[in-house]
């Protein structure tokens, strides 16, 4: 393709934000699912504070059922899923059909969880057809730059998270070393001093999670 513009570059790197977003969080609501079920003890909102969103929910049955399906909830699972399509549907010519189609699989096997006594099948699904996305995108997708503006917002979507997760170093010293390559390959403007923080940050003795979230969120 020719000059991405810098709407098409925004829109790449929010599709490789919400689309990591969808993924990391919904492996951590499978996580979360049993416990939600059997444990009385578990507390949700711990959940919440993990991953920095609001509880608007009240009880914990009511986060089960509200957290991956609330269309009207911005923090919400299938939220997040349909950002992702919205950005991926005006893409279509920069990242080809087939590769839109599994954000399409993804949103349909939602709607099923939605409505299934088995919701996790359909779940595990729509971790799948993430996983297929970026599978097709890598394969597909022509462009060395559209791909690296994707996998940039992955990348920083995934150290966001990881790092409120709390994640353990090796974790961490991996995936900056992974954005560090790819943001410099994307032709995204970005603040170099900020991706040396992170690597300074990570090597740290006590690693200081609430700044890397800070720097991480600062170098676009």
């Amino acid at each position: 393709m020719g000059i991405i513009s810098v709407e098409q570059e925004n829109r790449l790197f929010w599709l490789g934000r919400y689309s990591e977003r969808v993924y990391t969080t919904l492996r951590l609501y499978s996580v979360s699912y049993d416990r939600l079920i059997d444990n009385l003890a578990y507390n949700y909102t711990d959940f919440c504070q993990r991953i920095d969103i609001p509880d608007v929910y009240g009880d914990r049955d009511t986060f089960r059922k509200d957290y991956p399906f609330d269309e009207n909830n911005p923090d919400s699972i299938i939220s997040n899923l349909k950002r992702a399509y919205d950005n991926a549907v005006v893409l279509r010519e920069e990242i080809g059909s087939e590769t839109l189609s599994y954000i399409q699989l993804a949103i349909y096997d939602m709607n099923k969880a939605k409505i299934s006594r088995a919701p996790m099948i359909e779940m595990q699904r729509v971790i799948d057809n993430i996983l297929a996305f970026w599978g097709i995108a890598d394969d597909n997708i022509d462009s060395q730059q559209v791909r690296n503006i994707i996998k940039t917002g992955k990348r920083i979507e995934r150290i966001d998270l990881y790092a409120r997760l709390g994640s353990d170093r090796n974790v961490l010293i991996r995936e900056i070393d992974r954005l560090a390559t790819r943001i410099g390959r994307s032709g995204i403007k970005y603040n170099k001093e900020r991706v040396n923080e992170l690597k300074k940050l990570v090597e740290m003795p006590e690693i200081n999670y609430y700044r890397i979230v800070e720097e991480v969120e600062a170098i676009i």
